[in-house]
């Protein structure tokens, strides 16, 4: 009957979950909730990626899966908010948006411990921290190097974070820096190491002194608190540094891995939006691969958004392992949510996803608000509702006239639910 009636006979998935909208062909409410549908067996994989041109409803579909699901018990993650649209989310949910960026007195330490979590001995907790920080280390200065470090560089890297562990409690990254450029007589008695890490000291240098200076050069003046409903990392007053947004995207990401790795930290989003912009930085884009295979193992649903899946195209030339990372993605989000997309478009959308003929047809037709969900071989075409009280919130055009450090007075946050105080939406309980 579904392939003689598409999208008439479908069964739908169920009243569990958050409730999204309308399923337009069938009339009936339509909810989503990826944990629920993992542990009904209907996904294996609980990642979603969710696809539209500009003006046609993404952004708010995005805020309203994520902020349904916090009543829920389900906490938010945003590694990156390169518009800072998301800032006002998190405050009127009771969560924080950490603001970074020159000009302000935020400051993140890449070095710093971060979150432990529960169940951790010592000497596990030790262990798991230097391999962060090694890590971490290597992708800033493949980030600004642009390329990957060699043997040598890595080695010179290893000793010099050795010794400025050695020396601090909490070290910072002008201590690496200083001895990645002047390393100790002995450590370096024949003077290689300070030749072998020249490059990787003064690409880290610049984070420190030069045009990246006054985010990471001290220790931290916030902390990443995972209890909170929500923490965003507002990124807009660096919007225009490539390279800037790069390297916070990955201090941010390797602050946060620690409690997305915490078997006993619960259910939570992960938000990456604006995804073009990250996945052409390898550090980011292998992060966020790793993620995304482990997803199921920790309670974590990665949600990734696009303007248009052409996107992918752009990471990495044919045939290099970017290509291959970005392209896995996708294979490991068995949701693809595609909102209107134009018609030049619909081709490349159509091969990515195996939409049929109608479906490639409609694509350019939706209306705001409106899109094509692909939930593993299901497909449904759903209109998405909003409260009332949604679109001042969520709307990205709305906020050019919105006061977004002023207090919402008709959102609370109190034991962990959303209460808007309005009347009754009409679209019923959802």
């Amino acid at each position: 009957m579904g392939g003689a009636y598409p999208f008439l006979a479908e069964g739908g998935l169920g009243a569990d979950g958050v409730f999204i909208g309308e399923e337009m062909f069938g009339g009936a409410s339509f909810a989503y909730d990826p944990w629920v549908l993992c542990q009904a067996g209907v996904i294996t994989a609980p990642n979603v990626v969710l696809a539209a041109i500009g003006g046609s409803g993404k952004s708010s579909l995005a805020k309203s899966l994520y902020t349904r699901s916090i009543p829920f018990g389900r906490r938010v993650y945003m590694p990156g908010d390169p518009k800072g649209e998301h800032t006002a989310v998190a405050q009127a949910v009771g969560g924080k948006a950490i603001q970074l960026g020159h000009g302000r007195n935020t400051r993140l330490n890449p070095l710093d411990e971060g979150y432990r979590p529960a169940r951790l001995s010592d000497q596990e907790w030790r262990s798991q921290v230097a391999a962060r920080r090694r890590d971490l280390i290597g992708a800033l200065a493949e980030t600004v190097l642009d390329r990957p470090m060699a043997p040598l560089e890595h080695t010179a890297i290893d000793t010099t974070l050795n010794r400025a562990v050695a020396t601090a409690t909490t070290p910072i990254l002008p201590m690496v820096v200083d001895r990645a450029l002047c390393p100790d007589r002995a450590d370096d008695p024949d003077g290689r190491l300070a030749e072998d890490g020249r490059q990787v000291g003064h690409a880290l240098r610049r984070l420190v002194a030069g045009d990246l200076a006054g985010l990471f050069d001290g220790p931290s003046t916030v902390r990443f608190d995972p209890t909170l409903p929500m923490v965003s990392l507002d990124l807009s007053a660096v919007a225009e540094n490539s390279t800037l947004i790069s390297v916070l995207m990955t201090c941010s990401s390797a602050w946060m891995e620690a409690a997305l790795l915490d078997p006993a930290g619960g259910q939570r989003w992960v938000v990456y939006d604006e995804a073009w912009r990250l996945m052409s930085h390898p550090a980011l884009l292998r992060r966020m691969d790793a993620q995304w295979r482990l997803a199921r193992h920790y309670g974590i649903a990665n949600m990734l958004i696009f303007h248009k899946l052409t996107d992918l195209d752009n990471v990495g030339d044919q045939g290099t392992a970017m290509r291959a990372l970005a392209s896995s993605l996708l294979a490991n989000a068995e949701t693809r949510i595609v909102y209107r997309q134009e018609s030049d478009q619909t081709t490349h959308a159509a091969e990515a996803l195996g939409l049929t003929g109608a479906e490639k047809t409609l694509l350019p037709t939706l209306g705001t608000g409106q899109g094509l969900w692909r939930i593993k071989e299901r497909r449904f075409v759903v209109a998405h509702q909003l409260h009332p009280d949604e679109p001042a919130l969520f709307d990205t055009t709305a906020r050019m006239s919105v006061d977004l450090g002023k207090e919402r007075p008709d959102l609370t946050w109190k034991d962990g639910l959303v209460k808007a105080n309005l009347p009754h939406s009409r679209h019923g309980s959802g």
